[in-house]
């Protein structure tokens, strides 16, 4: 489970206004005034409730919501409240953390609170709850200068359940030792028992930074945010630095507590449609009125301004998955602009920073992308608006170490090339089109969405209300653009010409980085080992023993509230689809109260394809919406996809098939959505695309295909467990087999190897073999969703776009045929390998082969994975073994079963741990209570809110019924703890079914000793 923010800064081009990522933050359903938010519009400014005074009352109609601010009496707590017709009921409480070292100590110590409490004084309760509640989001998240503790549940009760853990949990935790000891960082003896073994750091948290840092991106990011604004609390790691971790002391932990979770330091948060005056009287009659107000000293001062330009340099260890070894150097050119709170400054910039960096017509991707001198931006690029005063950052990476001059200077002329001639008006238009649209597009949890994106700016005391006013920010802004022609080009003057607090980051590889970081692990160990007195030898076994002990007993824990399974819904939610055919071609509609958006998916079936061809199929999906196409280059083609839509996207798709094990679909699915007015030109676009685009560019090519290595090789850090589930899965079925040749390290590897080519002349034509076979009609199948007054005209004008394709068959051929692939020859096969990789931390993997969606034993393997993630595996995996995460997976859309862990110190003891947990749960030991509680864990998962603009993917993209839904619902309810048991000696126990084990991670000697590994040399 994610519990930090990440530093890295995002592109503009994902925020609206203040920095705010606005595609998270979209209307959730289309509404009128309603009671709920009547009763808020009754509060008068100065009224009391419940301890509280109204500050103000804000209407906010585009966004469908009434939203009122508060204060507490007593304390000065502030609470916003956000009234909305939404089932959806999101709470957090945030403080304002602001530390002045390295160590981690906010982000310890928000593991740590979360590990027991006054009224739940079991071991963490955060964790458990989990199994014992139907949250539809449920973290905690420590960020640059706030710790925030969220969630959202549909059920009034669930909700209320959550709110008195998490408030406890804030107010009144135990803060043990035992638990500062498992989550942050310890001294502990290699076998805890055993006071003659080596002694080593372990931690949680320390385990978690260390697996951080070993990504490049995460390095130069925090670099730049540690350099640009180095005088307070963003000149060190809230996170924490590895190498100052162990700096930490307990009680330095909990003196931090004392003076950071006050509720005179909180920011309180509640949406949705459960009445306020509850939520304010549970929070104030339980927790606040306990309190006395203090003076909490936790404002970040401003950033003393440079009054010259700075340049620094860092190092990071060299990147295996480059292209080219020569060419990994970073640069980047960063500037300090304004506070965030002054909502019309961060308006402009933000907008400024995404005309200048975002899509193919920005001055930025032109001038830096276009010259193939780098393989992609920056790890930092564009807007960022979470830290008090917002930053800019552009440049590039994968550079020759020669070609620094040649790109600060092709920035600085870019800069005065914008301030000489502007932006262009349509641009502009195509950014307030993509606000309007935003405001209109639907996710699944609006509430949560809000307090992301509002957190920063409200914890520098700006306005929460203000920030959420899009209509009016934008008049105003319109307004100004309308008095001044050139204010746009004088705010660039300002903050990217004339500005002296600029920083320009170099960071360069190292070959000898890692060993360096070793050696000062070591000596850290080494002088906090020699310090120790016999009476602290002897303090660090007995905690050590103490630990495990603890990890081991077991709890009561009738303390915690829980969901019962007899009070979930035994029906699905059905998704209503209808199908036509228009020439042949299946198109499924889903009438939707969309807000006035047509959502558009399209599903190119691959199973003619040349398999020899499909390697190539990921960097087709990444460039054919990119390459341009008819009469529009691929400039234009960006521009016109601006103006009219959300973004024109095309991706692989592999799903097993719900029945038969040897059969599964394998597809490109081209998606897009449009404001109602704007569909018509959406299918022209699509039009061009399919009938006429451009795969010949050659230079455009070279310049996409750098874009997509580099992308590919920076996540692996970040989603390794993935990587290896995924790998371990390839020799089980065909599917999995299909998906790793799609997504998993295999890609990532080919993709190198193409980056490498001098010449992409043959890439370049089998893109355009692809695109006759992909863009062929003959292989579509389409689905729309709309309101249902729109939904005549949308496939009235589908039926058109459809009649303008590509097709190879006659008119009177055109019937829809089955294009699902069926395998004969695959046998699946056991292997381990192990894919080498300069990290610090492993990412482990075991898959199973089992059984598809429909298959009876489905239910009960999704039961029992959830069952072994949360009652064995956390707690071996995560809470003994240090490792960040780890748990188990049933995954009905490839039909396999896996493990994995999470940036993990461990390897070979971490694939032991998988089998003990296989044998723990054959000898069935466990109860009927715990899996009452994993099928609660699944229904979570099942019964989260679906946007009106995915409804019926399931059955469009998975071919899953309703009634397969129903039917494997109703068999969810009936799982027992015999059928468990059953499951696991069927499949899971060794050598029932075949099996594989792949984990990412550097250097293991173990495993070099082995024969029957694999080792895989990146």
């Amino acid at each position: 489970m994610l519990r930090t923010v990440s530093k890295r800064s995002t592109s503009a081009c994902t925020r609206l206004i203040t920095g705010l990522r606005w595609r998270s933050l979209s209307a959730a359903a289309t509404a009128t005034n309603t009671d709920v938010q009547d009763k808020i519009r009754t509060l008068k400014k100065r009224s009391k409730l419940h301890g509280y005074t109204v500050e103000k009352v804000d209407e906010v109609p585009e966004l469908f919501l009434t939203a009122v601010s508060l204060h507490h009496d007593k304390t000065g707590a502030k609470h916003f409240h956000v009234a909305r017709d939404d089932s959806n009921n999101s709470f957090s409480v945030a403080f304002k953390t602001t530390p002045l070292d390295s160590t981690g100590v906010p982000h310890i110590l928000e593991h740590t609170v979360l590990c027991g409490s006054r009224k739940f004084p079991v071991r963490d309760p955060f964790f458990k709850m989990i199994n014992r509640s139907l949250a539809t989001f449920m973290n905690a998240l420590t960020a640059s200068d706030w710790t925030m503790y969220p969630f959202s549940s549909q059920n009034r009760k669930d909700y209320n359940n959550l709110l008195a853990i998490y408030l406890d949990a804030v107010f009144y935790p135990q803060l043990r030792e035992l638990d500062f000891s498992q989550e942050g960082w310890r001294l502990e003896h290699e076998n805890p028992a055993d006071k003659s073994s080596p002694i080593d750091f372990k931690g949680v948290v320390y385990n978690e930074m260390k697996g951080v840092f070993s990504s490049q991106q995460n390095i130069f990011a925090e670099a730049v945010q540690n350099k640009l604004l180095p005088s307070h609390t963003y000149g060190v790691v809230s996170g924490g630095d590895p190498a100052y971790i162990p700096d930490l002391t307990w009680t330095q932990l909990k003196d931090f507590h004392k003076t950071h979770y006050h509720p005179s330091n909180a920011r309180f948060y509640t949406y949705g449609n459960f009445p306020l005056e509850d939520h304010l009287q549970y929070i104030n009659d339980n927790y606040l009125q306990n309190f006395e107000a203090i003076s909490v000293d936790t404002d970040v001062p401003s950033e003393p301004r440079w009054n010259k330009p700075v340049e620094e340099k860092v190092t990071c260890q060299p990147d295996t998955m480059a292209p080219d070894p020569e060419k990994q150097t970073t640069l980047a050119v960063n500037f300090l602009l304004s506070d965030i709170t002054d909502l019309d400054e961060a308006t402009t910039l933000s907008i400024i920073s995404t005309l200048l960096t975002d899509g193919e017509m920005s001055p930025f991707y032109q001038s830096l992308l276009e010259a193939n001198i780098g393989s992609d931006y920056s790890p930092v690029i564009g807007y960022n608006g979470y830290t008090k005063e917002s930053t800019f950052s552009v440049g590039l990476q994968g550079i020759h170490q020669d070609d620094i001059p040649k790109v600060k200077k092709i920035i600085a002329e870019t800069i005065d090339k914008v301030i000489s001639e502007g932006f262009e008006q349509s641009r502009i238009d195509a950014l307030l089109h993509r606000i309007e649209l935003g405001t209109k597009h639907q996710t699944s949890n609006f509430g949560l969405g809000i307090i992301m994106n509002i957190v920063s700016g409200w914890n520098h005391g700006g306005d929460a209300a203000e920030m959420l006013k899009v209509n009016s920010t934008m008049d105003r802004f319109k307004q100004r653009l309308q008095d001044d022609p050139h204010y746009l080009q004088n705010k660039v003057q300002q903050y990217f010409k004339a500005n002296t607090h600029c920083l320009t980051l170099v960071m360069s590889p190292d070959e000898k980085y890692d060993d360096i970081r070793k050696q000062g692990e070591q000596e850290k160990l080494k002088a906090c080992v020699n310090k120790l007195t016999d009476q602290d030898r002897e303090k660090v076994l007995k905690l050590g023993q103490e630990l495990l002990e603890s990890q081991n007993a077991a709890e009561d824990l009738g303390c915690l509230p829980c969901i019962q399974v007899a009070e979930i819904d035994r029906k699905i939610q059905p998704e209503v689809m209808e199908k036509t055919d228009f020439d042949g071609i299946p198109v499924f509609s889903t009438c939707q109260p969309t807000n006035e958006v047509v959502y558009l998916r399209m599903m190119s079936f691959l199973d003619k394809v040349p398999e020899e061809m499909k390697i190539y199929i990921p960097l087709f999906t990444s460039v054919i919406t990119r390459m341009g196409a008819g009469a529009y280059d691929y400039k234009e083609l960006s521009h016109q996809a601006e103006l009219h839509t959300g973004g024109l996207n095309a991706g692989t798709h592999v799903s097993a098939h719900h029945t038969n094990p040897d059969d599964f679909d394998q597809g490109v699915v081209f998606s897009s959505y449009c404001l109602e007015r704007n569909l018509n030109r959406m299918l022209d676009l699509w039009t061009e695309i399919f009938d006429r685009s451009n795969l010949r560019d050659s230079n455009r090519l070279e310049t996409l295909i750098k874009m997509a290595a580099a992308d590919l090789a920076a996540g692996i850090p970040q989603a390794g467990h993935s990587y290896a589930m995924t790998h371990s899965a390839s020799s089980l079925n065909p599917a999995a087999q299909v998906n790793e040749m799609f997504s998993g390290v295999s890609q990532v590897s080919i993709m190198k190897k193409i980056a490498e080519l001098e010449d992409n002349s043959k890439v370049m034509e089998h893109l355009v073999e692809l695109g006759r076979e992909i863009l062929n009609k003959d292989n579509l199948k389409i689905s729309v969703n709309a309101t249902p007054q729109f939904m005549p005209k949308a496939l009235k004008e589908l039926d058109g776009f459809i009649t303008t394709l590509h097709s190879d068959r006659k008119p009177e051929q055109r019937v829809y045929k089955d294009h699902t692939t069926h395998t004969k020859s695959f046998t699946a096969s056991s292997k381990k390998t192990q894919i080498e990789l300069p990290f610090s931390v492993n990412y482990m993997s075991k898959s199973v082969q089992t059984v598809p969606y429909t298959h009876e034993d489905c239910p009960r393997l999704q039961v029992l994975s959830r069952l072994l993630s949360w009652k064995y595996l956390h707690r071996e995996i995560r809470e003994k073994g240090g490792a960040y995460g780890g748990g188990a997976a049933m995954v009905p859309k490839n039909g396999v079963f896996s493990f994995y862990s999470y940036r993990d110190p461990n390897s070979m003891n971490t694939l032991s741990v998988f089998e003990d947990a296989i044998n723990w749960a054959a000898r069935g030991e466990f109860t009927d209570t715990d899996v009452e509680e994993a099928k609660i864990t699944m229904f979570q998962q099942s019964d989260k809110p679906v946007p009106p603009g995915q409804m019926g993917t399931t059955l469009f993209l998975n071919n899953i019924t309703d009634e397969m839904r129903q039917q494997s619902r109703d068999q969810l309810f009936a799982v027992a703890k015999d059928s468990l048991v059953d499951v696991t000696q069927r499949y899971l126990v060794s050598g029932q079914k075949p099996s594989s084990l792949s984990f990412l991670g550097p250097n293991n000697s173990k495993v070099a000793e082995d024969q029957s590994w694999k080792i895989v040399k990146e």
